[in-house]
């Protein structure tokens, strides 16, 4: 299913078509503390990053990190805090996978800046919306100007 989102670019459902194997696996206590650490930090955006096997799409471990921009409207992962999270997975084992960030007066849906700023095609980015009292959180994978939303689930 295509349709037209606001950075002028299409979301495509990622289970369907060449993006079958676009998930994103999350043990529900690591989804639990990204959120916290969004609430802790509001009315700023919150960020972090997610620590995981890049080929599974499976999270192992979450880096919350400190927003540098210190903005309710856009975010700037602080550079020690990624190398620190950068460092302390590759001693894991494991690889940055993706990163999250809460956008506090709108849905869980890249913006136009998130799109820009997508550093990694195989990065999955994880959006948790503050706007209304329950938080939504929302996965998505962005290529080239596309944005893919994911599922996110939780391993068995």
């Amino acid at each position: 299913m295509l349709r037209p989102c606001s950075a002028g670019s299409t979301l495509e459902r990622a289970h369907s078509g060449d993006y079958a194997e676009a998930v994103l696996t999350l043990p529900a206590p690591l989804r639990l503390e990204m959120v916290a650490h969004c609430l802790r930090v509001f009315p700023e955006e919150g960020c972090g990053l997610l620590g995981g096997d890049l080929s599974t799409g499976v999270v192992s471990v979450l880096y919350p990190v400190e927003n540098t921009a210190h903005s309710a409207l856009v975010y700037t992962i602080d550079p020690k805090g990624y190398l620190r999270a950068d460092r302390d997975a590759e001693e894991r084992g494991l690889s940055i996978v993706g990163v999250f960030h809460s956008h506090t007066h709108t849905e869980a849906y890249p913006s136009p800046t998130d799109v820009a700023q997508a550093p990694d095609p195989g990065w999955h980015y994880v959006l948790v919306s503050l706007r209304a009292p329950e938080p939504v959180v929302r996965s998505y994978q962005i290529r080239h100007g596309s944005i893919l939303e994911e599922d996110i689930v939780e391993p068995s």
